[in-house]
């Protein structure tokens, strides 16, 4: 990915005023960077109750596209892209001029945090994203001095469900990768991003499932059975979201 992501129009922030109480973050455009449909339909949820417009790039070089192109006042970055390491996309963003007001990283692994965090980001939130209290807080919390409200607020309790036609879509691209895999880059890509999704729609075996390739696949064990293990596994989450 090119180093320049300055964009090459750019697009004025909003004059941010704390006027609705149950919309924080309105007037606010975020662009999150994140190649999982189903947790980018929880963050899309997540802006709609908080008053925010989304973007979302599924990969480093849409990313790049969006940022040459608009300015977010919040930009959200998955630490797992399929084509690099979000943590470089989150230094170069937070190395840019003029900065980027919030930048946040996510990951279904809390322990990337730190990676996030080192790289330049103003916070982390780990997956699944689904409070509508944390994930306000979070950016509020992130925000320059003066483009926060003043006052009390109430924090909401909401948690938000996605459509499950996310997960489905998110299952399938799985399928589609174990149908083809012939390389580790794949192996390790499809780990990390099923573990995500499993965390996300609350799927303890699954995430069980990814976490052993991973750790197999890092110790150089043979993966045949754990690539078994998940692919009928996936077809039967598959099977499961059809008939919902």
């Amino acid at each position: 990915m090119q180093n320049d992501i300055a964009p090459a129009s750019v697009e004025a922030l909003p004059m941010w005023r704390l006027s609705m109480p149950n919309r924080p973050l309105a007037g606010l455009t975020v662009l999150v960077v994140e190649d999982s449909r189903f947790a980018s339909e929880a963050v899309r949820l997540l802006c709609l109750r908080s008053g925010a417009r989304i973007r979302r790039a599924d990969c480093l070089r849409s990313a790049a596209r969006h940022l040459q192109t608009y300015r977010p006042a919040v930009v959200i970055v998955d630490l797992g892209l399929p084509d690099g390491d979000g943590a470089d996309l989150i230094r170069q963003v937070a190395s840019t001029e003029p900065r980027v007001p919030v930048l946040l990283g996510i990951s279904g692994d809390p322990d990337l945090a730190d990676a996030a965090l080192a790289a330049g980001a103003d916070g982390f939130l780990p997956k699944p994203i689904e409070s509508l209290a944390v994930f306000q807080q979070t950016i509020l919390a992130a925000m320059p001095a003066e483009m926060r409200g003043h006052g009390l607020r109430l924090l909401p309790d909401e948690v938000i469900q996605p459509d499950p036609s996310g997960l489905r879509d998110d299952l399938a691209h799985v399928a589609e990768i174990l149908a083809t895999a012939q390389d580790t880059a794949a192996v390790d890509y499809i780990a990390h991003f099923l573990a995500g999704i499993a965390r996300s729609a609350h799927d303890p075996v699954l995430e069980a499932a990814a976490t052993a390739l991973a750790r197999d696949h890092d110790a150089g064990h043979a993966l045949a059975s754990d690539l078994a293990r998940i692919s009928g596994l996936v077809q039967e989450r598959l099977a499961q979201v059809a008939s919902m």
